[in-house]
This record gives C-alpha cells, sequence and structure tokens, in this order.
C-alpha cells in the first residue's frame, strides 16, 4: 500500500484549488495519456517540465518597448474607451488608454470583456504594472489582453509580478497562466520526505533537496536552468534513474533466486541439426550458444538477451537451444510478435524436423478442429517445440513439461506477457532466452534490461556481401524505375518500401497503395503488394509468390521490416526514407544481401532534409554495423525513441534523458547494487526513504515484488 504521506500526490488534480471539471478535462488530455480515461494526478503535473522562460523584466519607457516582443511597463491609467473606441464604432473591443511618464500612449484591448471589472482593475487615475506583447494596428500601438496588471504602491513597487515565468507544452483549451497556477498548486502539496541520496554525493554534485528541485525546475529564472546538466533536474534525473535500477535490481534478484532447471543434453540431436545445416556456425553464433548452454545447465534460473544484427542467425542459435532442452526431456516454445515472422521461423526450423524434432505452429489463423489437434498434440506430449504468436500464452494451451521460452523481438510484448507464457512452465517456470534483431545500446540495456546476461551475434554469416546504399532525391524518381526495369530485366528482384498503406489527407507521402497501381502500369502482373491490412492467407499467397520469383517487384510497408528471407531479393528501394529512423531503416536493409548477387539499397528523400534526418541518412551510407547504427540512433534521437517507434519494452522517463545522463545512469546502478547487497528486502532504517522513492516514480511493483517473497 503506498505511504499515507504520499497520497496528496497521487489524488486527482480536481483536489488542487482552481481546478475545475473543464481544466481537469484538458490536463487529462495533457499529461495522461497512460491509458484511455485515466485522469491527471498531481504527481503527473510534477513531471511536466518546461521547455522555456518568459522574461518580464521590466522596460522603463513605452518608446523603449519593441513590436511584436514582451514589455513590462509602469503606466497610468488615462481613460476608459467601452465599445467604439477611436473611431466611435458602436460595437467592437474595450479599450484603456495608458500612458507612462513621458507621456507616450497606447491602449490596452480587450474582447467580450467585462467593463465593470476592467474598471475595477484599471481606475482612471491609477498607477499599474502591465506586462504582455505589443502590436501595432492601423499605426496605433496597443496590447491585446496583457498577461499581467499589477497595483504599483505610493512606494513604487509592483505587487508580486512574477518577472520570470515557466513555459510549458501545452494543448487545446489549455493556457500557460492556467497550467502554470495548476502547478504551483502541485508544488505546494510535496511533504517532507526523507533525503535517499548519500550526503558526500549530494555534496560532491551540489544538488538541492528533492522538494527544492522540483521547485525549482518550475521557476527558472533562465533557460540555462532547464538543462539535462542543470543541479535541480540533474537531481531529479538521479532519482528517476535510481527507481529504475533499484526496481529492476530487485525484480532481477528474485528470479534469480528461484531455482531453474538444468537442462543438459548428450549432444546427439545437436549434431543431427549441424549434419543438416547448409552452412557452418560463426564464431559469434557459437559463443552465444557456449553461454546459452552454460546458463541451460546452470541451477540458477537462465535471463540472457540475445542480440542479433540483421541477419546474423539468431533463429538458428535458438533452435539449437530448443533442441538442448527437448533433448534434456523439456518442451520450448518459440514466440514471435507477428505471424509473418513466426512462419519464418518454422521454415528455419525445417532443419530440426530432419533431425527428428517434432515442431508445429500455432497463430490466430490456426482455428477450428486443426487449431483442436495441435493444442491436444502439445498436450499429450507429443510436441517438441511450439512456434507462434500471442495464442501461445493463452489459458487453454496446455504444456504438460515447458521448459524453455524464447521470445523474439521481446520489445513488442508487455511484461505480463512473457511472464504469462514462461508460467507454463513446470514448477518454478521455464528458463527464458528473449532475442532481439534491434542491436541495442549500452545505455538503454541498462535501463530496460539492468544487468541481465547478454549475448551478442556481431558476425554475419560467410559469404554475406557488402549492400551498396545510396540516397536519391524524389526528384529522380524516373532515373530510378528506369533502373529498376532494366535490373528486373537481368533478373534482380526489387522490395519497394513506402511509409504508408494508403492515401492520407494529413501526410503528404507515398501509400503503398498508389505505388503498387502505379509500378503495376508501368511492370505489369510482376507486381505484388503486401501491408498489415491484408488478410493473412493473402500476404502469404504474395510473400511465396515472390519468394519463388513469381513477382520481380513487392510493394510493402514496414511489414516486411523482420523475418522475411528472400535471398534472390537484391534492391531495396524505400521512399521517405527521411521519415524513417536509423534502426528502422537498417532492418529494412537487412532484407537485402542475403544471397550471392551483389545488393543494393536506395534511400529516396523529399528535398529539402533537416540537419537530423541528412545525418540519418548520411549514417546508412557510411556504415552496415547496425550497433554503430544504434549508438548513432541513441545520439540523435535520444532515448525515448528506438527503430523509429517507441518501444514498450523500454521504460518511460519523465525527467532522465538519455545518452546526457549517462554518466548519472551508472552511478545509479552503483548505489542500487550497494543498497540491495547490504539490505535486499528493502527492510532497514535507511530503507524507507527509498521506498518512498520507487513509490513516488511509480516503481512499486518491485516493493510487491519483495512482500510476495
Amino acid at each position: 500500500m503506498r505511504p499515507a504521506r504520499l497520497a496528496p500526490l497521487f489524488a486527482t488534480v480536481r483536489s488542487l484549488t482552481g481546478v475545475g471539471p473543464k481544466v481537469e478535462g484538458v490536463l487529462n488530455k495533457l499529461v495522461a495519456p497512460r491509458l484511455e480515461g485515466a485522469h491527471a494526478r498531481v504527481i503527473d503535473l510534477l513531471w511536466q517540465l518546461p521547455v522555456g522562460v518568459i522574461d518580464r523584466a521590466v522596460t522603463p519607457r513605452i518608446a523603449e518597448a519593441k513590436i511584436g516582443e514582451l514589455a513590462t511597463l509602469e503606466v497610468t491609467v488615462v481613460e476608459h474607451r467601452p465599445g467604439g473606441g477611436r473611431r466611435g464604432r458602436s460595437r467592437g473591443p474595450y479599450r484603456v488608454l495608458v500612458e507612462d511618464e513621458a507621456g507616450f500612449a497606447f491602449e490596452l484591448v480587450y474582447f467580450n470583456a467585462d467593463p465593470s471589472y476592467l474598471k475595477r482593475l484599471l481606475p482612471e487615475g491609477s498607477k499599474r504594472l502591465i506586462s504582455g506583447k505589443l502590436e501595432s494596428y492601423d499605426g496605433w500601438l496597443q496590447m491585446p489582453h496583457p498577461d499581467h496588471v499589477m497595483s504599483i504602491d505610493a512606494a513604487g513597487g509592483a505587487v508580486a509580478l512574477p518577472l520570470h515565468e515557466p513555459v510549458y507544452p501545452l494543448t487545446a483549451g489549455l493556457t500557460n497562466t492556467t497550467l502554470r497556477k495548476a502547478i504551483g498548486n502541485a508544488v505546494g502539496r510535496l511533504p517532507e520526505l526523507p533525503e535517499w541520496i548519500d550526503a558526500r554525493f549530494l555534496a560532491q554534485n551540489a544538488w538541492p533537496g528533492f522538494a527544492e528541485a522540483i521547485a525549482r525546475l518550475h521557476a527558472p529564472a533562465t533557460e540555462a536552468e532547464l538543462l539535462p546538466s542543470a543541479p535541480a533536474r540533474a537531481r531529479l534525473a538521479y532519482d528517476e534513474l535510481l527507481a529504475n535500477q533499484l526496481a529492476l535490481a530487485v525484480i532481477r534478484a528474485r528470479l534469480k533466486r528461484r531455482a531453474g532447471r538444468p537442462l543438459a543434453g548428450t549432444g546427439k540431436l545437436r549434431k543431427a541439426i549441424l549434419a543438416a545445416l547448409p552452412f557452418t556456425l560463426t564464431t559469434a553464433q557459437k559463443r552465444a550458444l557456449a553461454e546459452i548452454d552454460a546458463d541451460l545447465k546452470s541451477p540458477q534460473r537462465m535471463l540472457r538477451l540475445l542480440q542479433g544484427d540483421v541477419g546474423s542467425g539468431k533463429t538458428v542459435v535458438a533452435l539449437f537451444a530448443m533442441g538442448t532442452a527437448v533433448e534434456a526431456g523439456a518442451q520450448a516454445a518459440l514466440m514471435a510478435p507477428t505471424e509473418l515472422l513466426a512462419r519464418q521461423h518454422l521454415q528455419t526450423s525445417a532443419f530440426a524436423t530432419a533431425a527428428g524434432l517434432r515442431i508445429a505452429l500455432l497463430t490466430g489463423r490456426e482455428r477450428g478442429r486443426e487449431r483442436a489437434e495441435i493444442v491436444e498434440a502439445l498436450k499429450d506430449g507429443r510436441i517438441d517445440i511450439l512456434i507462434g504468436t500471442h495464442a501461445l500464452f493463452q489459458e487453454n494451451i496446455v504444456f504438460p513439461d515447458l521448459g524453455l521460452v524464447i521470445i523474439d523481438e521481446q520489445h513488442r510484448f508487455g511484461v505480463h506477457q512473457r511472464l504469462a507464457l514462461q508460467a507454463k512452465g513446470s514448477g518454478t517456470g521455464a528458463e527464458l532466452l528473449v532475442m532481439t534483431a534491434t542491436p541495442i545500446p549500452r545505455t538503454l540495456l541498462l535501463t530496460s534490461y539492468g544487468d541481465m546476461d547478454v549475448s551478442r551475434l556481431d558476425e554475419k554469416p560467410p559469404g554475406r556481401k557488402p549492400i551498396a546504399t545510396r540516397t536519391v532525391p524524389l526528384e529522380r524518381f524516373e532515373e530510378v524505375v528506369s533502373g529498376i526495369a532494366r535490373a528486373i530485366g537481368d533478373g534482380a528482384q526489387v522490395y519497394w518500401v513506402c511509409p504508408l498503406v494508403a492515401e492520407s489527407e494529413v501526410l503528404d507521402m507515398a501509400a503503398a497503395e498508389a505505388r503498387y497501381a502505379a509500378l503495376s502500369a508501368r511492370f505489369g502482373q510482376s507486381v505484388g503488394l503486401v501491408h498489415g491490412r491484408l488478410p493473412g492467407t493473402d500476404k502469404d499467397r504474395v510473400m511465396a509468390a515472390f519468394a519463388v520469383g513469381a513477382l520481380s517487384i513487392l510493394v510493402s510497408t514496414t511489414v516486411i521490416e523482420v523475418g522475411v528471407d528472400v535471398p534472390k531479393a537484391s534492391i531495396m528501394v524505400i521512399e521517405h526514407a527521411e521519415r524513417f529512423g536509423l534502426a528502422q531503416l537498417h532492418q529494412l536493409r537487412g532484407r537485402v544481401g542475403r544471397g550471392a548477387q551483389d545488393s543494393s539499397c536506395i534511400l529516396l528523400y523529399r528535398q529539402p532534409l533537416s540537419e537530423a534526418a541528412r545525418e540519418r541518412l548520411n549514417v546508412m551510407r557510411r556504415t552496415e554495423d547496425g550497433f554503430v547504427i544504434a549508438e548513432e540512433d541513441l545520439r540523435l534521437r535520444g532515448g525515448g525513441e528506438l527503430l523509429g517507434t517507441r518501444q514498450s519494452g523500454l521504460p518511460l522517463f519523465r525527467v532522465a534523458t538519455l545518452p546526457e545522463h549517462q554518466p548519472l545512469l551508472e552511478a545509479a546502478r552503483d548505489q542500487a547494487r550497494l543498497t540491495l547487497g547490504r539490505d535486499p528486502e528493502l527492510k532497514g532504517p535507511e530503507a524507507e526513504a527509498l521506498r518512498l522513492l520507487l513509490y513516488l516514480f511509480e516503481r512499486d511493483d518491485a516493493i510487491k515484488l519483495m512482500r510476495a517473497g
């Protein structure tokens, strides 16, 4: 249960002074997009960070103020001009004439104003400090709806004018003033909390306390105070990273503490599979297999991530691991995020079938009698390896002796889905190997996996040729099509990737359906179309036709990003390449270069390019190393995005940014290790503060896990 002292922070924003139903509705859209129908809470406002600062420094005279810019001026109210204003119209905005000591005058302009309110706010003859943007209309200087109107006392002092104001990201129906007031009230809710950072480390970095850091972040005097390196921001980033590392360390310790199931085979099956392979294993594959074998033999639970660049042979490594589990008397399961990828794994597993392994496929397409027969065979132990999609973790899927679970493209599955499949294992659950074709920089590995054991396939199989990558502007589209025609005449096959399925009224980008129609008009029935909206049988039919060479061009969306293996395809065209993330471009490029032919990748882009887009495309031209590309992607795009789409397996940080806060991540990991080494249950007198930290950053699943034992 969350500590009572934190209850005010987790109340809805409606509990704040000045937040009614209308403002609450807008704040829900702004800061609570986590779930449909979710309500914004006080703590959500605290993590809504400013993106800039308004400087309301006082300008002594009207003559020195600049049109179009913010001005803060001391003025005397001269005259109210309701309705008609200078021109004497019967209807119009309400105007108030003001002037400074030098006699320079301009008008304050209010639309849909309440005259009685304005007369109380701006009595004629009174002195006021006003702040807002100056404009020129029809040769007359005016300030529409000033941001602030403050009284000036007899001594000439303004009453409580904020000279510096934070600027926040907004949404429709919300003003910066309204949000700033709500956040100010939220900051006032912060309770007194014990310190969880070592006093020496705190002093060494000149960091403020937790509550003071939040208050400073929401009251910056300069934009420098908002930078990742600013003391208040850095302190809160460390807090968030520490909460993350503590939670990961607790979860990993619990999983490791559970006894695993030693799985060791005689090697007979592995020899049979090796004999069926038309190629030899790379050094990297052999190294990864040795690491996995050691984990499987160990009495401790296996928690290993297998990273493999495009075309590095992860499926073969997984196949050998599953063969070992079967030889040890257990069953194995391989779960993929898409039917296309699952079927590709089944195709690769044909080598294991030749060695006597009984393998089946279960996806959403297998229904009725066919599905019932697979489920029954699995339950009876007549299936050694089951390959499939989300269908595998459904309740009616029963494994009598599941020993090894392999999750491919693991970032596409939620934690609960992965655990649901792993829990189907006998006893304490199955051994777990997760795989990804996305090389993940070490920084993100630490934030999403903690100290999970990692095996890396950093070699490509022998015979893979380099892929010539060129960037071409869309103005040369016809040249590209002519080049494709010549290549097809020589027997080449081509992927043509578009960012959208159908035309959009909002986005001016190529759509696969329109490109398919255009290329079909040129190349006839040798063009096929695949995208995510097609029924599975139609996708399989088109892919099969392309695989056997019946189609020369396959137009698609990014549905072919992973798992598609057509060795004869040697040309990849990616239209609007500037719209894709670096790692996604790398994944798509990896669909070619799998055969004996020379291969090429053409990145079509629309001019003009932004600097970031230009640098991404240049990286693609410079290297094919997925790990180098992943590091560049992190540098260019930050830790919030990977592969061009947000990954559900990665944490959503609200304060910390990577790689800017990489040194803090390392320090947070060290503190988490030391703390749990001394106090694994976080029960000691110093642990109360850390438990509060876990609740504050909503990593309290770790606390529930500790309580559950």
